[in-house]
């Protein structure tokens, strides 16, 4: 359970990223809509986060949880904000997940 509220944890931290990067390419009410957006997952992903680390090693939840942030984030970038995907920054993406897998495995 743990687990997947860290998952859940990162994801939400994917939204307050994307609706960051939203709310600059608006203005007005627009804008304020995607800040809110920013704020309720903010607050959502350190709800989970603070849940998960009462029985996960904060290091490596800390890990993980910025670790699928900046996955789902650059992959959001990619496809959302048109970003480059060139071969240096695939390949790191790609040892980025990686360690985050053998985070999990190696943490008891």
């Amino acid at each position: 359970m743990n687990w997947l509220l860290l998952v859940i944890a990162g994801l939400l931290e994917v939204g307050f990223a994307t609706c960051l990067g939203k709310a600059k390419e608006t203005s007005g009410l627009v804008a304020t809509w995607w800040l809110i957006g920013f704020f309720v997952s903010l607050s959502l992903s350190m709800i989970c986060l603070y849940l998960a680390v009462r029985s996960l090693p904060i290091g490596t939840a800390y890990a993980v949880w910025t670790g699928i942030g900046a996955v789902g984030t650059v992959l959001v970038g990619i496809f959302l904000f048109k970003e480059p995907t060139d071969t240096w920054r695939m390949f790191f993406l790609f040892t980025l997940i990686v360690s985050l897998d053998g985070l999990k495995v190696v943490t008891r």
